[in-house]
């Protein structure tokens, strides 16, 4: 027959381990917070791939495809061999 023994940490001790199980499970709701601000991120990326490919299919068919636009300043420049007629 197998005997118990009930003893008791400090209250100190207890303390500290309360303490840091609370810190760990902050941290963790913290890293499930950030995830799903990831989530919504990368779909608001998808939207903006979405809108840059049908805009640049627009400017496509409007300045050719070889047309280089400085983004800076909205020059168009072309090599000899790809000017628009």
């Amino acid at each position: 027959m197998t005997k118990t023994i009930s003893l008791n940490v400090t209250q100190e001790e207890l303390e500290m381990l309360q303490a840091m199980n609370t810190q760990y499970s902050r941290m963790k709701l913290m890293i499930a917070d950030l995830e799903l601000q990831k989530a919504s991120v990368l779909r608001e990326i998808e939207v903006l791939k979405q809108d840059f490919s049908r805009n640049e299919a627009e400017l496509i068919s409007k300045y050719g495809r070889n047309a280089v636009i400085d983004i800076k300043t909205g020059m168009i420049t072309y090599s000899k061999e790809d000017l628009p007629n």
